[in-house]
């Protein structure tokens, strides 16, 4: 399950409102969303019924350390109903055996003990959690955040936050450095994208070529909503790398929540295997990390523009967890294709403005596949090109904040 910054904290304290001991709530996502904020807003509402454990701070390498919190928790919960948070827990030796055995305890003795544990990265965590904690665990995602987000968060007007969420992304503590870029910038690289590229991923995967996995993420963002071939990313790599160790990292960085490889619609699995993948960012500051340019607006650089707006858009498809692919026949194609629980959508994002013809991408794609609404999200101004062609639009803004929520 996949939600928003203020969704995932209502959802996870109401997970542990119920009947102890639960399911351990594993919870997900990108680096600086806010994980840590929302368990030490549950610590404190808990107060003493509470322990909160950071598995990556200095003093859990200590060899005895989490034999020693394990027992806290335990006198902790045959006290009463209580609470086990353990933040970055992929950092613990061999973490989900040793999760496994303590909730085992936790479920023979019936104590109330509700169990969360947090990382950045969904790979190891989601992986080894289905090896050794079958059944046990549920998982919720804390993705990216929305345009909504901001507008709950820091009191944006709903048009400010959309073109806050296309011109630099949405990680919650880098709005007030917006109006510093090399500030902003710098809290990008370090805090995040090399947080990520050169130690998260390299703690938790076999990266034989650090370089290559660097490389492969340049060209993502320099490729925003682009459908590029493996080889042509092999050769604009300076490091040379096999086609299948590219494939590999793209899965990596889609894993740590920093990019997406998208397939193409096929109803046959060998076509969308055998197609070029669409690359999408899945936050737009890394866009803006990744060049020292302004990020652009659409009064003034219309044609970047338009490639980040399709980007954020795809973004936040993909982070709201629909299934999202491309179509393209000849010289036809369709920026996106949803399918998921707010219905099976094909979609075209215009960042300016446009006529009926240039729709027809979409309308044959919709010929061949009726069982797929399709849909424009774009500017209003220019809204009639589509809706007088029977073609539904949602305005770009309306979509960032709220998704396709409300056009079921």
């Amino acid at each position: 399950m996949r939600n928003g910054y203020f969704a995932t904290a209502k959802l996870l304290k109401e997970r542990l409102g119920e009947a102890a001991p639960g399911r351990i709530q594993l919870l997900t996502g990108p680096r600086q969303v806010g994980k840590t904020t929302i368990l030490l807003d549950i610590a404190r509402e808990y107060g003493e019924n509470a322990l909160y454990l950071a598995a990556d701070a200095p003093e859990a390498a200590i060899s005895g350390w989490w034999q020693t919190q394990w027992s806290r928790a335990l006198r902790m919960a045959r006290k009463g109903k209580s609470v086990l948070l353990v933040d970055e827990v992929q950092t613990l030796p061999n973490w989900s055996q040793t999760i496994k055995a303590g909730i085992d305890e936790v479920y023979r003795e019936k104590l109330p003990l509700q169990v969360v544990i947090s990382g950045s990265a969904a790979l190891p965590l989601t992986g080894g959690a289905q090896e050794s904690m079958a059944g046990r665990f549920e998982h919720i995602t804390l993705c990216h955040w929305t345009a909504r987000d901001l507008v709950e968060a820091f009191a944006m007007s709903e048009e400010e936050a959309a073109e806050t969420y296309v011109r630099f992304g949405a990680f919650p503590r880098s709005m007030d450095w917006r109006d510093d870029l090399p500030r902003w910038r710098r809290y990008l690289r370090e805090a995040i994208i090399d947080a990520v590229l050169g130690r998260d991923l390299l703690m938790l995967e076999t990266i034989r070529k650090p370089a290559l996995l660097r490389q492969t993420f340049a060209i993502c963002t320099g490729h925003p909503g682009e459908i590029v071939s493996l080889q042509k990313i092999s050769g604009s790599i300076i490091e040379s790398g096999a086609l299948e160790t590219i494939a590999h990292y793209l899965n990596v960085l889609g894993e740590a929540y920093l990019v997406a490889a998208l397939p193409k619609f096929s109803r046959t699995e060998i076509r969308r295997r055998a197609s070029p993948p669409k690359l999408v960012t899945l936050s737009n500051a890394f866009l803006a990390a990744a060049t020292e340019d302004e990020p652009p607006r659409a009064t003034t650089d219309p044609r970047r523009w338009g490639h980040w707006l399709e980007n954020a858009c795809i973004a936040r498809a993909v982070n709201s967890g629909y299934r999202i692919t491309y179509w393209r026949e000849e010289q036809q194609e369709v920026d996106m294709v949803i399918e998921g629980e707010d219905g099976k959508w094909g979609v075209e994002v215009k960042g300016g403005e446009f006529s009926s013809f240039d729709l027809r991408g979409l309308l044959e794609f919709h010929r061949r596949n009726p069982d797929f609404r399709p849909l424009v999200i774009g500017d209003e101004r220019y809204m009639d090109a589509a809706t007088r062609i029977g073609v539904e639009f949602i305005r770009w803004q309306d979509f960032l904040l709220d998704g396709l929520a409300d056009m079921k």
